[in-house]
């Protein structure tokens, strides 16, 4: 591994035990989209260049398997939230990076992240979900959509479960354009809760590339409000 501009990148597969594919490189759009069409995202850690990431075990969350825990949806039943996309996206991500993190010093959401993926999404390549309590941001989690595919990053709460009902409203979405499952990445407990599992990296990469040959057009309308 070495420090580069990053045109291609490694085969997944040569990533070591801990995930790390390679180090160094840009953020620039076309080295995002490049990684997230390969299976692979950036994973800031202090005091070493750029790290990608494609770990051995990866977590998904089938849609087909998800279970959604009794308090959760009798909060749904009788949440006061509203729900709209692609509306507050820069405040998502903000509000991501300044949520504490048990067991976490900082945040992965480092500066230039945030303008990483604040230009990915003037693109049209990421995307949010926002939660609303009348006119206050509550809520919301963003991710990467590109050729078909979605994969989570990250997502906070101001008032709970916020959060929880933005990823469901994600899913109705995401199930309504023809996806079947979404990348989280690494397992957490709420997705453990959900039903998310872990898979290994050639389960991964072979469901990847299937999603991709489907050519699903997921965010047809993403700059409209979408309604609860």
């Amino acid at each position: 591994m070495m420090n580069m501009v990053i045109e291609s990148f490694p085969n997944p597969c040569t990533a070591t035990k801990e995930g790390i594919l390679a180090l160094g490189g840009d953020l620039d759009p076309e080295t995002l989209l490049l990684a997230y069409r390969n299976g692979i995202f950036p994973w800031p850690i202090e005091g070493l260049p750029l790290a990608w990431f494609c770990p051995p075990r990866r977590a998904i969350l089938e849609f087909s398997g998800l279970h959604v825990p009794r308090s959760l949806a009798r909060a749904r039943a009788r949440s006061p939230f509203s729900f709209t996309m692609d509306t507050a996206f820069d405040e998502v991500i903000r509000a991501c990076a300044d949520t504490p993190r048990p067991g976490q010093p900082g945040t992965w959401i480092t500066q230039e992240m945030l303008l990483a993926y604040s230009q990915l999404h003037e693109l049209g390549f990421a995307h949010s979900v926002e939660a609303w309590d009348g006119t206050e941001l509550v809520g919301g989690i963003y991710g990467v959509s590109v050729d078909g595919i979605f994969a989570g990053e990250s997502m906070f709460f101001r008032k709970s479960p916020a959060s929880k009902l933005a990823l469901l409203h994600l899913i109705d979405f995401l199930q309504a354009n023809g996806l079947s499952w979404m990348d989280i990445q690494v397992m957490t407990p709420h997705m453990r809760t959900l039903g998310a599992k872990l898979i290994s990296r050639d389960q991964f990469l072979k469901r990847l590339k299937q999603t991709r040959s489907l050519g699903l057009n997921l965010f047809p309308t993403a700059a409209a409000p979408h309604a609860p």
